[in-house]
Order: C-alpha cells, then sequence, then structure tokens
C-alpha cells in the first residue's frame, strides 16, 4: 500500500487501490467463457451486488458460482484463454488470475453445495454491457449472511448490499434459512432497529404473548 502526505504535512495510509474497472474487465472475460461453455453459473460477491446497482468498491476479486461438475470442463476453457489456475487447499473453489485481477470458482456457498436449481433463480443483468446471470436478491442475501462468523463479522460492508436490496428480498426466507446462524440473527435485528426492515411487534406487557397468556389463565 503506498502512502501519502495528509493536509497537515504528515504521512497518512492511502486507500486501498479502486479496481472496479479492471475486476470488471475480468469478470467480463471469464463470463464469456462460461456463456460459451453452456455450463450453468451466475455472478455471486461484490460483483453481483454492483451488478444490482449497490454502490460498492471492486477491490479483492470476481466470484462466479458454478456446479462442482462442471469445473474440469470450466478450468480446461480458463486455461485455454491462458489464464493462470490455481488450486487452493480448499476443495469448494477453484482460483484463477486473469489481468492480475483473482477469479474464484466456487462450488460450495457458506458451507452449501451450489446447485442447479439455485442457478436458475439468478438473473440475467449487465454487467457494465455484458448480459450476465447474477444470483438471485435472497439468495445473495442468504449466502452472505449465512458466512458471517466470530472471525469474520463485517455489517459495514453488509449494510449497504441490505438497504440497495431490500425491496427485492424475500426477508421471510431469509430469516428461516440463517436462524442458525446467530450473526445473521443478529444483523437482521440490526435491520429493525435501523428501519430498513419493518419491526415487528416484540412480546410484553399488553402484547400478543401476554394477551395469550391471559386467555390460559382464564
Amino acid at each position: 500500500m503506498t502512502r501519502s502526505r495528509d493536509d497537515h504535512g504528515g504521512a497518512a495510509e492511502a486507500l486501498p487501490p479502486d479496481h472496479t474497472q479492471a475486476i470488471l474487465e475480468a469478470t467480463k472475460e471469464v463470463g464469456s467463457v462460461l456463456k460459451a461453455s453452456g455450463c450453468p453459473f451466475a455472478l455471486v460477491g461484490s460483483v453481483a451486488a454492483y451488478a444490482y446497482g449497490i454502490p460498492v468498491r471492486l477491490q479483492h476479486d470476481t466470484d462466479f458460482a458454478l456446479l462442482a461438475e462442471d469445473s474440469e470442463t470450466v478450468v480446461r476453457l480458463l486455461r485455454g484463454r491462458g489464464m493462470e489456475i490455481v488450486d487452493p487447499p480448499e476443495d469448494w473453489l477453484v482460483k484463477a488470475r486473469s489481468g492480475g485481477e483473482q477469479i474464484d470458482l466456487i462450488f460450495s456457498l457458506a458451507g452449501r453445495a451450489v446447485t442447479r436449481e439455485l442457478l436458475d433463480r439468478a438473473r440475467v443483468l449487465p454487467v457494465d454491457s455484458v448480459h450476465l446471470p447474477v444470483l438471485d436478491p435472497t439468495d445473495l442475501m442468504i449466502c452472505r449472511l449465512a458466512a458471517l462468523s466470530e472471525h469474520h463479522c463485517d455489517y459495514g460492508a453488509l449494510l449497504p448490499v441490505a438497504r440497495g436490496l431490500r425491496e427485492r428480498v424475500d426477508w421471510d426466507r431469509v430469516r428461516e434459512e440463517t436462524r442458525d446462524h446467530p450473526m445473521a440473527v443478529a444483523f437482521l435485528h440490526l435491520l429493525h432497529l435501523l428501519d430498513v426492515l419493518p419491526h415487528t411487534p416484540a412480546p410484553g406487557p399488553g402484547g400478543p404473548a401476554a394477551r395469550e397468556g391471559a386467555d390460559d389463565r382464564d
């Protein structure tokens, strides 16, 4: 990371470089290979949020979800385009590089295998002038929330995504599918406190739970 001078003449850390356009170029290149392959796939992660109009800075990589059984075909085609392929120790993805940018080919999202049904729900959207399938907003939010843990829990990065997608997400399904993930439950509660999502009546004196208890005593 480079250093710059602040307004008072002191040294200040520069912001990480914005790789948005470079990552979009890599996304389009890989996307064109995947479209020609006939293998089902969908954009996930930050580039998917970008495709839905969320103002995110792309700095790390571009992520594609695909079926595990299609991985060898996709890897062979990407190698044929001169891309570097890296087999990481994890068994749920393959990494590639194009133009210096990293591409993640993912077969499992937050511990759940990528399925044909998941990919069939994707929406085709323009991504910097190229139309690509993008993970459905509800599935995207479920995957992002299910991936939260005690070691990785960046609500700050997730909040603008939730705000931008809130009208397009089936929040009842999100709650149902993330109810066993404490960090996800806490984030959904935060969305209610911030009025991103409508409030639900809490049990208490005079509330539904109290009235049910009174009825039981009668």
